[in-house]
């Protein structure tokens, strides 16, 4: 499943074009890597995300087969960003 597909099907952002649009600028990492929107998310990815106020580390349990919300991951960290995430 797409990256943007994926942040938006597990409730991790709410729309799919802001979900596109956050990884387009740079606000979704893997291993000090950014990642386009067409990304293909697999189990165990380890990703980094940047929310306006935070930045959350999310490890990927399984890849959605459908649109249906569900539990797909699970936070591994969360913290508040002093320079206000991503603009």
């Amino acid at each position: 499943m797409r990256l943007d597909k994926f942040l938006k099907v597990s409730g991790i952002i709410k729309r799919r074009t802001v979900a596109q649009k956050v990884a387009e600028l740079g606000g979704v990492t893997k291993d000090g890597r950014t990642l386009k929107p067409s990304y293909k998310v697999k189990e165990g990815d380890v990703l980094n995300v940047k929310q306006r106020h935070s930045t959350i580390v999310i490890k990927v349990l399984k890849v959605p087969t459908d649109n249906k919300k569900g539990e797909y991951f699970e936070i591994v960290e969360q913290r508040k960003d002093d320079d206000g995430g991503y603009r």
